[in-house]
């Protein structure tokens, strides 16, 4: 057997698991670098909720807006491919074309909730 019959199934098992543990270290390591910075503010005498982020539902907004713009992106797509037979041209571009507009919405949309907050 040649080396690349051996390398690529290979390849495909570990490839997932050094996916998996370098997302957990990853985790583990911005959680102890955020322990230490807030002991650190401690340490100086400051509060450490100066520094918090307040939580809005705009994360939550962006990418509700943005799968809507993709699956109408698909779905026009879709007809654009099936009646000018453009193939994956119109996928992709469909699909960027109304992301983008779902993200710019999102934006007008928090905009105009801060203006009013």
């Amino acid at each position: 057997m040649n080396e690349e019959g051996i390398i690529i199934p290979v390849l495909g098992i570990m490839l997932p698991i050094i996916i998996t543990l370098g997302a957990f270290v990853m985790v583990v390591f911005i959680r102890k670098y955020d322990n230490i910075e807030r002991m650190s503010i401690i340490d100086k005498g400051l509060s450490p909720d100066l520094f918090k982020k307040d939580r809005t539902s705009s994360g939550a907004l962006r990418a509700a807006l943005l799968l809507i713009g993709a699956g109408i992106g698909l779905l026009l797509g879709y007809g654009l491919d099936s009646a000018f037979n453009m193939e994956e041209v119109a996928y992709f571009s469909m699909i960027l074309i109304f992301g983008g507009m779902g993200l710019g919405w999102a934006y007008f949309i928090e905009e105009k909730k801060q203006k009013k907050d």
